[in-house]
């Protein structure tokens, strides 16, 4: 594999990243408009709760991607 091949890689992980940290972001700020309601919906609630933790995972995955390897 080249140098490029590998910045390319790079560079589609960063975008793929900065997009799941935007819905992440996204999706707090519903869930927080959801929960200042005056009887909200438990439902959709746990539906969204569960949908972000999901993208915190898949977050998390990238990151690890993109985080060499050190051997201590």
């Amino acid at each position: 594999m080249n140098m490029t091949s590998k910045m390319d890689l790079e560079d589609v992980l960063r975008v793929k990243l900065a997009v799941l940290k935007r819905e992440h972001g996204d999706l707090n700020e519903a869930i927080d408009a959801i929960q200042a309601l005056p009887m909200p919906d438990a439902l959709r609630l746990q539906r969204m709760k569960r949908q972000k933790l999901v993208l915190k995972d898949r977050i998390a995955r990238l990151e690890d991607q993109m985080t060499p390897d050190i051997i201590a």
